[in-house]
């Protein structure tokens, strides 16, 4: 009886201690995964697609399609070109408007040429000379007059050519003033204002040339080819659509819940669902505005809650080729309060 007694006792410790050690692991488990959502936040995202569509400024036939969907170019390559001879001939017509507009501004602030000063000296004094002789006619025509050797008639004769032959020295007078100062400031700033106008129709023309030829803004990835050689092209239309590799966003969204774990700055690391590497990032952007969650993002909450868009920017130094556009990713965040990152930042 005795060592049954003593097996029951034995057999009751053995489970208390079993269950407690139950116990403890439950609640270490507990503890360990609270600890991991309290300190560890994970969303889910994707790389960003940034496009930029590549056209002509200038409507025109495409000569040039170098590059095919798929290739990597860099920025500065040229990637398509117009038919530019229309615009080398209207460069070369405003070219030469340019030259007339300086040879004329040219004459003007040079004045007349030295025989053209000459030629109204001499016009001037060839009417001074006519005005003294139709002064001195007129004076015997009035002195004969009065014996009635001459007629009245032709003493107003006399008197009209007088007078005509006087302003013919002003005329002449003013002509030579104007050779001897040469042309207006009035003339001389028309002259320069139509050169002006001239030198800007020309770099128009210039820009509207160089603008025949199409070159990557940065680098990237052709990721369509909308036109082929021959085709007719209007201004702003499209040709080329390239996607930027760098710099490197990621979009994902965060609840609203846990909205208050983040802020810009806040340090973040990405993994892709196709690589081991993880990369460095940081929060650039959180979105004032709430939404909700797109179809196309996965979180363990109900599609009806409300999240904010937020965007990642990874490091320069960190990203490569293996991040794509459009790729699926996993954001893990060392959440801190808000408070404490904002106060981090500065």
């Amino acid at each position: 009886m005795t060592n049954l007694h003593f097996r029951i006792r034995k057999t009751h410790w053995v489970v208390i201690i079993l269950a407690l050690l139950a116990l403890g692991c439950a609640l270490a488990f507990w503890f360990a995964r609270s600890h991991d959502q309290q300190e560890t936040l994970r969303l889910y995202g994707n790389v960003d697609i940034r496009e930029v569509q590549l056209a002509f400024r200038q409507p025109g036939r495409v000569t040039q399609m170098a590059f095919d969907e798929g290739d990597f170019v860099t920025a500065g390559t040229r990637l398509a070109a117009l038919d530019a001879q229309p615009y080398r001939e209207a460069l070369g017509a405003a070219q030469a408007q340019v030259q007339v507009a300086q040879a004329e501004l040219a004459k003007m602030r040079r004045g007349l040429r030295p025989q053209e000063i000459t030629q109204a000296r001499e016009a001037l004094k060839k009417a001074q000379a006519l005005a003294i002789d139709t002064e001195r006619n007129f004076q015997r025509q009035s002195g004969l007059l009065a014996s009635g050797a001459s007629s009245q008639r032709t003493v107003d004769a006399a008197r009209t050519a007088r007078d005509q032959a006087v302003a013919g020295v002003e005329s002449a007078k003013a002509v030579l003033s104007q050779a001897s100062e040469g042309f207006r400031k009035e003339d001389i700033a028309a002259a320069e204002a139509r050169l002006a106008a001239a030198q800007a129709a020309a770099a128009q023309a210039s820009t509207a040339l160089a603008d025949t030829e199409l070159t990557a803004p940065s680098n990237g990835t052709i990721i369509a080819r909308v036109r082929e050689p021959g085709s007719m092209v209007a201004s702003q239309s499209t040709v080329y659509s390239l996607s930027l590799d760098k710099p490197v966003y990621v979009r994902a969204y965060v609840g609203e819940r846990d909205l208050g774990r983040i802020a810009p700055g806040t340090v973040v690391h990405v993994k892709s669902d196709f690589g081991e590497k993880v990369y460095r990032g940081q929060i650039g952007f959180i979105s004032p505005r709430a939404e909700f969650t797109p179809k196309t993002v996965e979180t363990t909450d109900l599609r009806t809650d409300l999240v904010y868009r937020l965007r990642i920017v990874i490091d320069q130094a960190d990203s490569d080729t293996a991040l794509r556009q459009g790729m699926p990713v996993t954001i893990a965040i060392d959440a801190e309060p808000a408070s404490s990152a904002r106060t981090g930042e500065r």
